[in-house]
């Protein structure tokens, strides 16, 4: 499957039935899985514009996001046998590779942008402050992803659709198929985890 249909412009909220009992999409995706193309249509059509939603979220550009969202679902094509249930509903799987695709598109639109400033900056006298100050920033970046990454995994999809994604604490409950509580718990024990990790005072 090398082609998917065009994103909608604008879609449903996550969770809404649009009138229509929503498709079970975990089961779609495990027919995906299977190769059944039709099923994962399906599972397109159910999921596309939450997906895209997440992309223009982190990436402020609906061009880059719809590349990005489609990259994503070529990607869930792919990999759609990897699928665990037993550690979050599929919504959030496709969710967390969405979110990914589109940290890696900033990624390396930044590095790029940063290549430019180095040869534009290569003959001018060199600034001690200003290094060491893009040198904390890196190390504080690293510092930020390797926390993020030491979350469990119900923590850190939690985490990063709340605050990297954008999305309420309603909105997430929806995407992970867990009651409100139970997303607002998940959400605040991972901060503390964070600022744990980071050393930030409470």
């Amino acid at each position: 499957m090398d082609h998917l249909r065009p994103l909608p412009s604008e879609g449903p909220e996550p969770g809404s039935s649009g009138g229509s009992a929503s498709p079970d999409v975990a089961a779609l995706l495990r027919a995906s899985a299977q190769g059944d193309q039709q099923a994962f249509a399906q599972f397109y059509d159910a999921t596309c514009a939450q997906a895209y939603g997440l992309a223009v979220r982190v990436l402020r550009n609906p061009s880059h996001a719809q590349e990005v969202t489609q990259e994503a679902y070529l990607l869930v094509w792919r990999q759609s046998a990897r699928f665990d249930p037993t550690r979050g509903s599929a919504l959030a799987w496709l969710m967390t590779i969405v979110h990914r695709a589109a940290v890696d598109r900033v990624r390396a639109s930044e590095s790029a942008v940063r290549r430019e400033q180095v040869w534009e900056q290569v003959a001018r006298p060199l600034d001690h402050d200003q290094t060491a100050e893009a040198a904390q920033a890196a190390l504080e970046g690293h510092r930020v992803r390797r926390a993020v990454a030491e979350l469990t995994p119900a923590q850190r999809q939690a985490v990063e659709l709340a605050y990297f994604g954008g999305y309420t604490h309603t909105e997430v409950a929806s995407m992970l198929e867990v009651p409100l509580g139970t997303a607002k718990t998940r959400i605040r024990d991972g901060l503390i985890r964070l600022r744990d990790a980071l050393g930030v005072a409470r």
